[in-house]
C-alpha cells in the first residue's frame, strides 16, 4: 500500500539586503490556530545569518543617515499609502497565523498605520534648539542624530502593529533596522519589508530575520547593534534589558501586565460591563493591555458580576475569518494548556467559578471558552500571574482608597482604568495610581500614535516608551554645538574654565 505523499509546506523567507532569502538549517512550524494545522515552516536563523543581516544594515547606515529627513519622510508617505492599500491583506495574514478575528486584526493594523502617519512628520520632529549669544558672540544649538543599527524583537499577539511601533520611527530618524518577529507569526513582517522596498526604501535599511533564542542572543550581543526595542513577557524583557545594558546598548524592553479596571458604585454598570467584556476577552485575552482583573468597589460588585456573566456567555467563539465571531483561538496548543492550567488552579484555590470555559469552543484548533472568577484574593495564582488568555478575575474592595492600594501593590503597571461618573474620584485615581497608562471610562487606554506607549515597574525596563515623541528620543542622540566666529581683535581662550557673559 502506498503511503500518502507528504504535504510540502511553504517556507517563510528572511529579508536581507532588499531580498528574500531562505536560510538552511533549523526551522520551526507555523500553525493556523483555528484548525490546529501546520501551514508553513519558518527558518531559525543562526549567528551567521544574523551577522549578515546586521552587516547589511550597518553598510546601509551612512547613506541613509545622510539622506535629508524630508526624503526619508517621502518614503514613509509612500509606505503609508501602500499599507492602506494592503490593509485587508495584512489583516488576513494576522488572522491566519494568530487566530484573532478579522475585524480585530484590521483594527490592529490601523493602529500601526497611525504610527507611520506620525513618522511622516519626522522633519519637524527632528528639529533641535538654538540659543543666540549664550556668551559674548557665542551661540549654542542642538542636533538630533541617529544612533546606528537598531533591532526590534516583537511578540506574537500583534504581528503588524507592534513592528510598526518600532521600525518606521527608527528608519525615519535615519537609523537602519533588523526586525526579529515572533517565529509563531512571521509572514506579515516580510510582507511589510516588501512594501517598504516598493515605497523606495534603499536595500539594507530594513532587514527581517526569524528564529528563537539563538537569533535573539546573536542580535543582543552583536557589536554593530546600537539599540534594541522589545515587547514581550517580563522575564524576557528583564533578560534583554540586562544583556543590552552590559553591552552598552540603548534598550527599551516592555514586559508583561496584570491590568486592573476599578468599577465604582456610581458607574454606568451596563456600559462598564460592555467595555470590560471586550477588554478582557477580545483577541482571546492575548493582549498586553487586556483587562484581566476587575476591582469591584462596594455595592458595584454583585450587579456587575451578573452583567459580566451574562455578556461573557453570549460571546461567540470560532475561526476568526468567519462572520459574527467575537473571539478566536489561542496561539498554540501549549499556550492553551498553560491557560487551562491557571483555570484549574483558580478552582483549586477556592475562587468562585462564575463561568467555566474549560470545555467550550470548537474541538479543532486551540480554542478555549471564557472563564470568569469572582471573590478572588490577591494571593491566588490566577491573580498574581499574567495568564494571557480568556480569563477574567473579580476582586472586591470596600472603597476607592482600598482599590488604589490594591492596584499599586501589584508588581505590574502597564495599564489600568476606572469606571465612574465622579470627576473627583477619577482625578484622584489618575493622580495616585502608579501605572503608566490610565483610562477613565476607557477600558484599554492605548495612547494614539503621537503619544507614547509604555508601563511602569515590572512592565518596562528602560527609560523611554515606544512610538510618539519618546521614540524620537530613543532612536536619536542629542549633540550640543557651541559656536564662536572670532574677529581678529577677539582675545583667545585662556587656561581658566570659560564662563558666560
Amino acid at each position: 500500500m502506498n503511503k500518502p505523499a507528504e504535504l510540502k509546506l511553504d517556507s517563510v523567507p528572511a529579508w536581507i539586503d532588499g531580498e528574500a532569502v531562505s536560510p538552511s538549517g533549523r526551522s520551526g512550524e507555523v500553525y493556523n490556530p483555528a484548525t490546529g494545522q501546520v501551514t508553513k515552516r519558518v527558518p531559525f536563523c543562526d549567528a551567521s545569518v544574523i551577522d549578515a543581516a546586521v552587516r547589511s544594515a550597518a553598510a546601509a547606515f551612512p547613506a541613509w543617515r545622510d539622506t535629508p529627513p524630508l526624503r526619508r519622510a517621502r518614503v514613509m508617505q509612500e509606505f503609508l499609502s501602500l499599507l492602506k492599500k494592503h490593509q485587508k491583506d495584512l489583516a488576513r495574514i494576522v488572522t491566519e497565523e494568530h487566530g484573532k478575528t478579522l475585524p480585530d486584526a484590521t483594527g490592529s493594523v490601523q493602529r500601526g498605520i497611525e504610527v507611520v502617519e506620525f513618522a511622516c512628520g519626522i522633519p519637524h520632529l527632528l528639529k533641535g534648539e538654538y540659543s543666540e549669544n549664550v556668551g559674548t558672540q557665542v551661540d549654542t544649538h542642538t542636533l538630533r542624530q541617529p544612533v546606528g543599527v537598531c533591532v526590534g524583537i516583537t511578540p506574537f499577539n500583534f504581528p503588524v502593529m507592534v513592528p510598526l511601533w518600532m521600525f518606521p520611527m527608527a528608519i525615519a530618524c535615519g537609523n537602519t533596522f533588523v526586525l526579529k518577529p515572533s517565529e509563531k507569526v512571521p509572514s506579515a513582517s516580510v510582507r511589510m519589508a516588501e512594501l517598504l522596498k516598493e515605497a523606495g526604501l534603499p536595500d539594507g535599511v530594513l532587514n527581517v530575520v526569524h528564529g528563537d533564542k539563538v537569533a535573539v542572543d546573536s542580535l543582543l550581543t552583536h557589536p554593530l547593534v546600537s539599540a534594541v526595542s522589545f515587547v514581550g513577557s517580563t522575564p524576557i524583557a528583564k533578560y534583554i534589558y540586562e544583556t543590552c545594558a552590559k553591552g552598552g546598548k540603548r534598550v527599551q524592553a516592555l514586559g508583561g501586565a496584570k491590568n486592573h479596571a476599578v468599577v465604582l458604585p456610581d458607574a454606568d454598570l451596563e456600559f462598564a460591563a460592555d467595555a470590560l467584556i471586550g477588554a478582557a476577552y477580545g483577541s482571546a485575552g492575548e493582549r498586553c493591555m487586556a483587562i484581566s482583573a476587575v476591582v469591584a468597589v462596594g455595592a458595584a460588585g454583585d450587579p456587575l458580576v451578573k452583567l459580566l456573566e451574562k455578556k461573557a456567555k453570549a460571546i461567540k467563539i470560532g475561526p476568526g475569518d468567519k462572520d459574527g465571531i467575537d473571539m478566536g483561538p489561542l496561539i498554540t496548543a501549549e499556550h492553551r494548556a498553560k491557560v487551562l492550567g491557571f483555570v484549574n488552579k483558580g478552582k483549586a484555590e477556592g475562587a468562585k467559578v462564575v463561568l467555566d470555559g474549560s470545555s467550550a469552543g470548537p474541538k479543532e484548533g486551540f480554542f478555549l471558552g471564557t472563564t470568569l472568577f469572582d471573590h478572588v484574593k490577591p494571593g491566588m495564582e490566577v491573580y498574581k500571574n499574567e495568564i494571557f488568555g480568556p480569563v477574567l478575575v473579580v476582586l472586591r474592595t470596600n472603597s476607592l482608597e482600598e482599590a488604589i492600594a490594591l492596584v499599586n501593590s501589584n508588581p505590574y503597571a502597564n495599564g489600568t482604568a476606572i469606571f465612574t461618573e465622579s470627576g473627583g474620584a477619577a482625578r484622584r485615581f489618575q493622580n495616585e495610581i502608579q501605572v503608566g497608562m490610565v483610562g477613565i471610562n476607557v477600558p484599554i487606554p492605548v495612547p494614539v500614535a503621537f503619544y507614547s506607549f509604555g508601563g511602569w515597574k515590572s512592565s518596562l525596563f528602560g527609560d523611554l516608551h515606544v512610538h510618539g515623541t519618546e521614540a524620537v528620543k530613543f532612536y536619536t542622540r542629542t549633540k550640543a554645538v557651541t559656536t564662536r566666529w572670532p574677529h581678529q581683535d577677539t582675545p583667545a581662550p585662556g587656561f581658566n574654565m570659560p564662563t558666560l557673559g
